[in-house]
């Protein structure tokens, strides 16, 4: 268990380093010459010295190598230092970190009504397999499916908000702020977590140490929360860690439409604005958390699982 816990940090690290020189790169692979931008969001107007763009590239390191520019970079990350925005001239960090509390309570409160509603539907449909309720959970899950976000942000805004004033309609201004935008997000997970569930509670039946359990006289309820539930639930620990990476990042939509102030309205401004730094410190952190998470989960799938738990041991 120790050597594989090792392999997988070192994987993460490898994986951490090449995603945030991806990161770095993208002033590199951008349409313009990034230190034109820099200049043109200091001083007006459409001329631009050559001379002054020497004196900034000098400046900035940019005729230093491409890798000791990464290192440079790197090294200012890690203790916190992702630059100035060209827009707000403000430390990056200053903004991103805000913005992300924000997007991380957006993301938690998803990802929790999600997996508890799909505990109750997957659960459900599986101990009714072939029923009329294990019908009607399927095709609820596979109509969630097809409703796309940016259509059902505003109908919710234009029935709960304007219609029936229950909730604000957007701002980040307290916890009910976070329903509408929450109820959005969640559409996706809970339809995914929900079949998840189902199968990993159907496969989990037929276990046999299930079946021991219950041929040794174990009633049905206590056999379904002590082996049944438990063991259908190793598919969700993976789902629920993809989908916080991916919520991370892609909750531009609802935040734009929404009006949060979050990672996604953040990152979404700085590509608008051709606003590198800020782009840059929003998908560096996005994209660091997305492969720690992700490693986490297989590190907790793989402690969960008692056959792979006992071919690591």
């Amino acid at each position: 268990m120790l050597a594989f816990i090792g392999k997988r940090t070192v994987a993460l690290a490898a994986a951490v380093l090449l995603s945030s020189f991806a990161v770095f790169l993208i002033p590199y692979v951008t349409p313009g010459d990034p230190v034109r931008k820099i200049i043109r969001s200091r001083v007006a107007g459409e001329v631009i010295d050559n001379s002054a763009v020497a004196a900034l590239s000098s400046e900035l390191g940019l005729n230093d190598p491409l890798w000791t520019q990464f290192l440079r970079w790197l090294g200012h990350l890690v203790t916190g230092d992702m630059g100035l925005s060209y827009t707000s001239r403000t430390p990056v960090a200053e903004q991103v970190l805000p913005a992300f509390g924000i997007t991380l309570s957006v993301v938690v409160l998803t990802l929790v009504t999600a997996a508890m509603l799909s505990l109750v539907l997957g659960v459900t449909a599986a101990l009714n397999e072939g029923r009329s309720a294990d019908r009607s959970i399927t095709a609820l899950t596979q109509a969630l499916i097809a409703i796309p976000e940016y259509w059902l942000a505003p109908m919710l805004v234009l029935v709960f908000a304007l219609q029936l004033n229950f909730l604000p309609s957007a701002g980040w201004n307290g916890p009910a702020s976070a329903i509408l935008p929450v109820a959005v997000l969640a559409l996706r997970p809970t339809s995914y977590f929900t079949s998840a569930v189902r199968e990993g509670v159907l496969e989990a039946l037929q276990a046999e140490h299930v079946v021991a359990a219950r041929s040794r006289g174990l009633s049905a309820a206590k056999t379904v929360w002590r082996h049944v539930i438990p063991n259908g639930l190793l598919p969700l620990t993976t789902l629920v860690a993809v989908w916080f990476a991916g919520l991370l990042g892609g909750s531009v939509i609802v935040e734009v439409m929404f009006a949060i102030p979050g990672m996604g309205r953040l990152l979404f401004d700085g590509v608008l604005n051709s606003d590198i730094p800020l782009a840059q410190g929003a998908v560096v952190l996005i994209v660091a958390l997305a492969v720690v998470l992700t490693t986490a989960a297989d590190l907790i799938h793989t402690f969960l699982n008692p056959r792979m738990r006992s071919s690591l041991a």
